[in-house]
């Protein structure tokens, strides 16, 4: 068994809120925890809905007004997933939060990502420190 990695305190991301969910019906919770607590050690608010569907995810950013989204994928329905929530958000008149996605997303299919308007893609393994500076640095700009 390996040791999880610990996060420290980020100055970017103390006090910052961000809301947390995994797309469809993806069974898998076990990175997306580990993700959602490396936040919460950051210094964010993390808001964790576990399943939902895009339009429960963007009434959850309506109500909580967060400064960042993160999803979890790991059905392999990442684009018609991420779509639907981008869609859904911009319906809502939701802008400037920006939407991350995280899982088994192959790297051919993160140009895509970008065009639909994700802001970051982390694929399994990337380490948690990598995850939490280039948050910071997303929501520094």
């Amino acid at each position: 068994m390996v040791a999880a990695e610990t996060v420290g305190r980020q100055p970017g991301l103390v006090g910052r809120k961000a809301v947390v969910a995994k797309l469809g019906m993806d069974a898998h919770w076990r990175g997306v925890i580990v993700v959602a607590h490396a936040l919460r050690d950051a210094g964010m608010e993390v808001v964790y809905l576990g399943h939902a569907t895009p339009d429960q995810l963007v009434a959850a950013v309506e109500q909580e007004d967060p400064a960042l989204v993160g999803l979890s994928s790991l059905s392999g329905n990442h684009l018609d997933e991420c779509r639907a929530v981008l869609e859904g958000l911009r319906a809502a008149g939701v802008e400037g939060v920006p939407v991350v996605v995280g899982g088994t997303i192959p790297p051919s299919d993160e140009p895509a990502l970008a065009d639909l308007g994700i802001s970051g893609v982390f694929g399994v393994g990337t380490p948690l420190r990598t995850i939490v500076a280039r948050l910071a640095a997303l929501l520094d700009t």
